[in-house]
């Protein structure tokens, strides 16, 4: 039976835009939250009462007035790859399915302007035959949107040279309201802090401009290590040498190796590995580093192979985490941040009290500047108490977490608080947007909406 609400709404969007079949409502009330042993049992009965699939910026605004009108909850979703729980609706109302979205609006030299739902591996694809690139992205790129990304990620392929979303990789985003009649905005720079990395709380992402590279020849490497430290070090010598133009420097611990199936067999038994994307003609500098801590040049993927075979860059980032996953369920991650002078004292300490339970991954990034290493280790998880044990450990020795274990934004991530409550409070006077995930006191923005 459906509610008043789905009658109007669907009379007034058309029946093949929401949809309220149970299967289809299951699927898409879901994202990764089940790479976290804790969010499995706390998320896997939400869901929401229907799905609504805009086709133009013009069919969102209308659900988003309907929504008001009834005070229908509002969950927004790309392709649903973020961990977190971000996309997963906690009140029920609607998930807005924004992947039809999905237009390339203008591409230039040194931007492109694209709709929300635009997956990034076709957008990647598309720049690379005019000989231009993506500068950052997610291990998800092939299902990932460009609007999903903003909204939920942080960095990826590419954070080496170009840094986080916040390093300006997003320079407009327009963004629609939600209110009796939805008000279109468009945002640039500073103001934009509120919708990165927001989970869609702050405003609906229909449009965004990203900045975009030229084309670079890249080639894959593995180098090996008889010991992580080695791996390690090598890995912070490449990540700071400037002579290499570089896509991906990642060192992983043995054995994540192990877990990676599809090349596992093209990789030294027992040693560390750092997967690498560097420009073609770098092979030389890397040989010399890899000398220099005594690593040793292994399985490579010429430029000509880039995205015709496995790459590497699909074993990295939270790839890491989905392969260690699909070996043993029993495994889980943090997401961490060493201190850029510090680190390799950190992982000692570490190791010497964890041991295998906490495995090493690193993801070497430039942010503001300045090359840090941040880290997404895997974990075996045992019960809830022991991995917060854990992350109390690793916050008493100065490692960072931004908790993956929590949907709720304050928690888990970066972020600028008080200019996303300024934004919610502006946007979304109902606290209709996501509700539950940004901490804000929905009470009161109620209260002043009326």
């Amino acid at each position: 039976m459906l509610k008043d609400w789905m009658v109007e709404m669907r009379e007034a969007v058309g029946e093949e835009r929401l949809l309220s079949e149970p299967g289809q409502v299951e699927k898409l009330s879901k994202d990764y939250y089940w790479y976290s042993p804790v969010l499995v049992p706390l998320l896997q009965d939400k869901r929401a009462e229907a799905i609504a699939v805009p086709h133009s910026v013009e069919e969102t605004a209308s659900v988003l007035a309907y929504a008001w009108k009834h005070r229908v909850p509002v969950t927004t979703r790309g392709a649903g790859t973020g961990n977190y729980g971000q996309a997963v609706p906690l009140e029920g109302g609607i998930v807005l399915d924004l992947s039809k979205l999905d237009k390339v609006i203008e591409v230039t030299d040194t931007y492109a302007r694209v709709q929300a739902g635009v997956r990034l591996g076709g957008l990647e694809k598309l720049l690379r035959s005019e000989g231009k690139e993506l500068r950052i992205y997610p291990s998800t790129y092939v299902k990932a949107t460009v609007g999903g990304f903003v909204s939920g990620g942080s960095g990826g392929i590419g954070s080496i040279t170009w840094g986080n979303l916040w390093d300006g990789n997003v320079l407009e985003a327009v963004i629609l309201t939600v209110e009796e009649t939805p008000r279109r905005l468009t945002v640039k720079g500073d103001d934009l802090i509120a919708y990165i990395h927001n989970y869609g709380t702050t405003g609906v992402l229909v449009e965004v401009v990203i900045p975009i590279a030229a084309k670079v020849e890249w080639t894959q490497t593995v180098v090996q290590f008889d010991d992580f430290q080695s791996a390690a070090r090598f890995s912070h010598a490449v990540a700071l040498d400037d002579s290499i133009r570089k896509r991906l420097v990642a060192p992983v611990e043995w054995p994540i190796p192990t877990f990676f199936k599809p090349i596992a067999s093209k990789l030294e038994a027992g040693c560390s590995a750092c997967l690498l994307e560097t420009a073609h003609g770098s092979e030389e500098r890397l040989a010399a580093h890899a000398r220099e801590f005594g690593g040793r040049i292994g399985y490579t993927i010429p430029p000509e192979q880039y995205r015709k075979v496995i790459g590497l860059s699909d074993f990295t980032w939270n790839h890491t985490t989905l392969w260690a996953l699909k070996t043993d369920p029993t495994l889980t991650y943090l997401q961490a941040g060493f201190d850029k002078e510090r680190f390799l004292d950190q992982i000692t300490l570490i190791k010497e009290q964890f041991g295998e339970e906490v495995l090493m991954h690193l993801e070497f990034i430039r942010t503001a500047g300045v090359v840090v290493p941040a880290a997404l280790p895997i974990v075996r998880y045992t019960t809830h108490e022991r991995l917060y044990e854990i992350i109390a450990f690793f916050r008493s020795i100065g490692v960072r977490i931004n908790d993956p274990h929590t949907w709720i934004l304050e928690m888990g991530g970066r972020g600028e608080w008080d200019a996303m409550v300024n934004a919610k409070r502006a946007n979304d006077p109902r606290g209709l947007l996501n509700p539950g995930k940004l901490q804000t006191p929905v009470e009161s923005i109620s209260n002043q909406e009326g």
